[in-house]
């Protein structure tokens, strides 16, 4: 699904223009950006979370050259699934419908 998508069926769900819907949907994103920039956590519950975590630097290499590099520390953002949207997808843990958990685990 896209944005595109998103708009247009909340536009024909709720009546609003594509417009309004687009705006309103803009606003959103915005909002969750400005509040990732402070460094907070935005919670949609029982959607999900967005996050900032930080990633230490690190080393590693050129692939062309093969030189070591440092890879700078920095910030990234980062989505973690609530329950209910886990749930539905299908990838709660422990609730495997696989072959592998039926049979009592995998083979060694």
């Amino acid at each position: 699904m896209t944005k595109a998508d998103l708009i247009e069926t909340l536009a024909d769900e709720h009546e609003m223009s594509r417009r309004q819907v687009g705006e309103m949907i803009d606003t959103l994103l915005d909002e969750i950006k400005s509040a990732l920039q402070k460094g907070d956590k935005v919670a949609l519950t029982p959607f999900g979370s967005f996050v900032v975590r930080a990633r230490k630097k690190r080393e590693g290499r050129n692939p062309k050259t093969g030189e070591s590099i440092t890879i700078p520390a920095r910030k990234v953002p980062a989505f973690q699934a609530g329950k209910a949207l886990k749930d539905a997808v299908g990838g709660a843990r422990g609730n495997s419908k696989s072959g592998a958990a039926k049979k009592g685990g995998r083979k060694r």
